[in-house]
């Protein structure tokens, strides 16, 4: 056995991930461990997970792979500050301490946390995250596309793989970046930086497109084939501790929105118009590649590859038949992308492709028996009812049907940002009251933002306008015409839109009909697939809510003392984790009050 450790830390979501002979065996990001969102050190937790997995220790490793060259990104760094100075001094004050302890001695690092003396690889940035969206993609063949902030100098790539092999064909350089354009907009609508960018898609269908032609006017000459150029001169994230400049402020009328103060149309508006422009960026970027590669199918990952609406954009009006995204498309994914390259690459091994992914339903977490879930249960003096698998299932879809909202613990936790069906808050779309009562009272979250629904494979196109897959949740679908409810005002707008009932499934249909839908097949996770069909059987509608078991600020919930935390602080009516149903009502008070979850995520 070959046994490869993929590593990615110290920008933000460090991950783990164990690969055995080219087969995947675990992967999780540091933050579910830490409890600490978006942790970005050295992922000790999250290796230690990884080998206990495996069965193994790191005398039993052969390789590890880093996900990025840190001397190359240093180098960048560096010109950028030198290029920028003076102006740059107190950013270069504040990242390079980061540097000297910690950036430049990775190998070092590696070989004192792990005790570990054997072969360290190190590919490009990019190149990881190519390899974990094409290696364990369905496809013998594919173009690629990344795109993300900036690894060490490509902020996108597009490339071709082909069975075992992977080639990076063009980039696009740092400053110049599809990313960092969006993460500027995420901080000038008053949102946080590599965390809330997800809030500007979703707030996005609240505004109309206003300042598109300002943005391809002033900030970004786009051209046809996706390349493109950014007008450095509106912008300050080279030099300065900020993502714009005042000339940028100048341009859309205004400083930025102080976080937390109310969001105005203005905001609504600015997120609709760099939504819109990143959508064009990408279609461009996709029709390219095709032209490049020839190919039929295509792969994408990098952090933008989480905008599932763009996602969505290509599927629909894109030039490929088949896309395949990375569930961990962002920085975490990127050690399970440096394990492959290690495997594929390095060790030039085939690769197996069976006409599904490689994916394991990226359900590569951690897992907790009935027992070991029953022996926190009675430490912690809780009520519980136990139940055979089928009656449980019975159970929670009537749950489910009778309006409760029910947290979901079950078998291995998912690796990157989306719950899937193991660590999920669930609840009926047909309950019209279902989105404002999770928003508010169990996630503590902006009202603005839409859930999530969860779908059988096999009825997807009964309810929504999607003929293709969605697994990872990870594309954006419309509701089919024959379940819309035709607007009662049309001259509503904003947040006045949320008044508005928009169809059979009010509570995961945004206010452009649109939904971030998941797709669930048996195979996958044969559990959660019988409890929508239960669910089904009860109701004749296969859609629930699904949105991850966490509130603001917090990460996915990893444990069972997690999820009881989490479902105690809240007010989700019932747990279900294993084989075992908490009622709140029947549960001891918990001194710790949920006012310590209003923190800012």
């Amino acid at each position: 056995m070959t046994n490869i450790l993929g590593i990615s830390c110290f920008y933000h979501d460090s991950a783990a991930c164990l690969v055995r002979d080219g087969i995947i065996v675990a992967a999780a990001q540091e933050e579910r461990f830490t409890r600490r969102k978006h942790d970005f050190e050295f992922p000790r937790r999250s290796i230690e997970y990884c080998l206990k997995e495996g069965a193994i220790t790191t005398r039993n490793l052969d390789y590890v792979a880093f996900y990025e060259k840190p001397f190359l990104k240093f180098e960048r760094i560096l010109q950028t500050y030198v290029a920028y100075a003076p102006r740059g001094f107190r950013s270069f004050v504040k990242a390079i301490p980061l540097w000297i302890k910690h950036r430049l001695w990775i190998p070092d690092q590696i070989r004192k946390e792990l005790r570990y003396e054997g072969k360290i690889i190190f590919p490009e940035h990019h190149e990881s995250h190519a390899a974990s969206a094409f290696f364990p993609s369905p496809f013998e063949r594919a173009a690629i596309l990344t795109a993300d902030g900036v690894g060490e100098w490509a902020t996108a790539s597009l490339g071709h793989g082909s069975e075992n092999q992977l080639d990076l064909l063009s980039e696009i350089h740092f400053p110049h970046s599809v990313g960092l354009l969006y993460s500027a907009f995420t901080y000038y609508t008053g949102f946080k930086v590599n965390s809330a960018e997800y809030k500007v898609m979703g707030l996005a269908p609240y505004g109309e497109p206003k300042y598109v032609s300002s943005i391809l006017d002033h900030l970004i000459d786009l051209k046809e084939d996706g390349s493109f150029k950014l007008d450095m001169s509106y912008f300050n994230y080279c030099a300065g501790l900020t993502m714009t400049n005042e000339k940028f402020h100048r341009l859309f009328g205004g400083p930025p929105r102080k976080p937390e103060t109310a969001i105005r149309q203005r905001d609504m508006d600015l997120a609709r118009s760099i939504q819109a422009v990143t959508e064009e960026i990408m279609l461009r970027m996709a029709r390219y590649a095709r032209k490049l590669t020839g190919e039929e199918n295509l792969c994408l990952s990098g952090g933008v590859a989480l905008n599932c609406v763009a996602n969505g954009r290509i599927v629909k009006d894109g030039p490929f038949k088949h896309v395949w995204i990375q569930p961990a498309a962002g920085d975490a994914g990127g050690a399970l992308g440096a394990a492959l390259i290690a495997w594929h690459h390095y060790l030039d091994q085939p690769r197996k492709v069976n006409g599904d992914d490689a994916q394991m339903g990226s359900f590569l977490g951690p897992r907790f028996s009935n027992a070991e879930i029953e022996t926190f249960l009675n430490r912690e003096r809780t009520v519980y009812e136990q139940y055979e698998t089928k009656e449980l299932i019975r159970k929670t879809a009537g749950l489910i049907n009778g309006g409760n909202v029910v947290g979901w613990f079950q078998d291995r936790m998912e690796f990157g940002p989306r719950a899937l069906g193991a660590r999920s808050i669930i609840g009926d779309a047909r309950n019209a009251d279902m989105q404002s009562r999770m928003n508010l009272k169990i996630k503590f979250r902006e009202s603005f933002r839409p859930f999530a629904p969860s779908v059988l494979e096999d009825d997807a196109s009964e309810w929504f306008d999607i003929n293709s897959k969605s697994p990872y949740m990870l594309l954006v679908a419309g509701v089919d015409e024959k379940h819309r409810i035709n607007s009662v005002n049309g001259e509503r707008r904003g947040f006045e839109l949320l008044k508005e009932r928009r169809s059979d499934l009010p509570a995961v249909t945004h206010v452009d009909y649109s939904a971030r839908l998941q797709t669930v097949d048996a195979k996958r996770n044969p559990l959660y697939y019988d409890l929508l069909k239960e669910f089904k059987k009860q109701t004749a509608c296969s859609v629930i809510v699904n949105t991850s078991f966490n509130v603001r600020g917090e990460p996915i919930v990893c444990t069972p003392e997690d999820a009881f935390r989490c479902f105690m602080r809240t007010e989700m009516d019932y747990l279900v984790i294993g084989n075992f149903i908490l009622d709140k009502r029947k549960q001891k008070k918990v001194s710790l009050a949920k006012e310590s979850y209003a923190e800012l995520d």
